[in-house]
């Protein structure tokens, strides 16, 4: 579906575009296919991503990206966008969208407030022309696809992370997720860290955020509070990474880490799988996270 395939073209050549994505690892992550999709079809195009600063590190680098923007009223109207698209769909981005004073405003449809779009988006599934749960970066490709992109192969999350300087072999763990149906047993965690040691020679190491209680692995590596270029560098060098269903698991899935995800819902397996990972694994049980019995995930180690 194509209906909104003239609003590329109603852009000039060079015209900037400001793309509402504010924060969310895993979504800032899934964003980067969009943004790919979009650079291919327009290169002309100025790509400006609107993010809090604690995710910008997701956009740094990227040469699709050509500006990172703080998530100001004065940040976006000073980029003077021609095309702004709220990729987030709170009510805070929707009043960014608004400040930028963009001719073209668009998002998705279903947003709350979608009357100050003036470029609405249909469902992901209309565009697509498939009536099935969609991924979530086929979800924000498919806003690339109406506006005027041809339709096209959604590509891997593409990342760009310095070298973090660990000359062994290791393994990343991220135990931790925002809530509690999402988030597996910390002595399986433990079970699990201590086999890949055993028979994979890997070191295992924890990561967090600096308020997550950690004490569970402390016989082990962890490193929590850093800045999230760190943890992207660390998981880029990692042989293997083991975690729950959140936004580092999403890094591991964009460099093609080997990779098991925990999910705490089925249909998360789905949403928010691994994308195009080569070398992924998803454990998931009917009965929820707690369900999923530690020989579970080791058996799917060895799968990989």
């Amino acid at each position: 579906m194509h209906g909104g395939k003239r609003t590329l073209d109603r852009l000039t050549r060079g015209a900037r575009v400001a793309i509402v994505r504010l924060r969310s690892m895993g979504d800032c992550v899934l964003t980067t296919p969009a943004i790919d999709i979009l650079k291919a079809a327009r290169p002309d195009l100025e790509i400006g991503v609107v993010v809090e600063e604690r995710f910008r590190a997701v956009f740094e680098r990227n040469p699709a990206v050509s500006a990172i923007l703080a998530p100001s009223y004065a940040a976006i109207f000073a980029w003077h966008p021609a095309l702004s698209l709220n990729l987030h769909g709170g009510q805070r981005s929707l009043l960014l969208s608004a400040a930028s004073r963009a001719k073209i405003r668009a998002g998705f449809a279903h947003h709350k407030g979608a009357f100050l779009y003036n470029a609405p988006i249909p469902r992901a599934q209309e565009i697509l022309g498939e009536e099935r749960p969609v991924h979530t970066a086929e979800h924000l490709a498919s806003a690339m696809f109406y506006l005027g992109c041809p339709l096209s192969d959604i590509p891997r999350a593409r990342l760009f992370a310095l070298g973090i300087g660990y000359t062994s072999r290791y393994a990343v763990f991220h135990p931790v997720a925002a809530m509690e149906y999402k988030t597996w047993a910390a002595e399986r965690f433990v079970a699990v860290a201590k086999y890949v040691r055993e028979t994979r020679g890997l070191e295992p190491m924890f990561i967090g955020g600096a308020s997550d209680n950690l004490e569970a692995f402390r016989e082990f590596r962890i490193i929590a509070g850093k800045p999230l270029d760190h943890v992207m560098s660390l998981i880029r060098g990692a042989s293997l990474f083991f975690g729950n269903d959140s936004g580092p698991a999403h890094i591991a899935a964009a460099f093609d880490v080997p990779l098991v995800v925990l999910y705490g819902r089925a249909e998360h397996a789905v949403t928010w799988a691994p994308w195009r990972a080569s070398r992924a694994r998803k454990l998931v049980d009917s009965k929820g996270i707690a369900a999923i019995q530690t020989e579970d995930a080791i058996a799917t180690l060895e799968s990989l």
